[in-house]
């Protein structure tokens, strides 16, 4: 990150007053707070994310997103209430964002593309991609490593998810080269609260990053099965099933 970090007001230092008393955190706070993340995909993964760095006081979010809420979204989709069904998605959680912490900037975003990466990518420090379908993902690793960005990538249906971190150097086609065996939550369903979990590991991983922690899940894939709640971490090698 290249902006100078920004000074905290006696307001936002009683706000952030908890994980300060982390030794990680004692020093970080204002680094945090120049941080600029762009956050792609506002659905199951995106909301813990979204709502997890606002509350942390990431400084600048951008959501990018071109979905509306929908009534199946409500059950995992933790930023959003009945009353916004059929409004952007990218929208919502941004005004959420604002209520959980007015401290955070935020930016309502289009959805990525080949055509509107470069806008989205501009001025940005960390990517998170939480998005729900491999040719977004591809995407990502392909915008990201041009740029030459790190980002934060997860995946979930069913009861399994993963979270890895990614970039420049390596990313996901390295790791799942085809999306052979991958399957969406439209096809084979998802348990609500397993969202809440990958998505708060995804919101670990980046504040770590965000914060200059040295053990971040770069070069591995953190892997949870929610019926057993077994968790193991693999060291990622290149090309792997992509499972789910």
């Amino acid at each position: 990150m290249t902006r100078d970090p920004a000074a905290l007001s006696r307001t936002e230092l009683r706000r952030y007053g908890r994980q300060l008393l982390l030794p990680e955190f004692a020093d970080s706070q204002e680094r945090l707070k120049a941080a600029h993340v762009l956050v792609i995909g506002a659905g199951g993964l995106g909301c813990p994310v979204i709502s997890y760095l606002a509350g942390a006081g990431a400084g600048f979010l951008r959501i990018a997103d071109g979905d509306t809420v929908s009534l199946s979204n409500l059950h995992r989709q933790t930023l959003y209430t009945t009353a916004d069904v059929g409004r952007s998605k990218a929208q919502a959680a941004a005004a959420r964002a604002q209520q959980v912490n007015p401290y955070v900037g935020v930016e309502a975003a289009p959805a990525l593309s080949p055509e509107t990466a470069p806008a989205l990518l501009e001025g940005v420090d960390l990517v998170i991609d939480a998005s729900d379908n491999f040719t977004a993902r591809y995407l990502v690793h392909d915008a990201c490593t041009a740029a030459g960005l790190p980002w934060v990538w997860g995946a979930a249906g069913g009861f399994e998810g993963m979270v890895s971190v990614f970039g420049p150097d390596f990313g996901l086609r390295d790791v799942f080269a085809t999306p052979d065996g991958a399957e969406s939550c439209d096809d084979i369903g998802v348990v609500g609260p397993l969202l809440g979990v990958v998505g708060s590991v995804m919101a670990l991983e980046a504040l770590k990053i965000l914060t200059g922690q040295a053990d971040v899940l770069s070069g591995r894939l953190w892997t949870y099965d929610a019926l057993s709640a077994r968790v193991r971490i693999v060291r990622l090698g290149k090309t792997i099933s992509a499972g789910t």
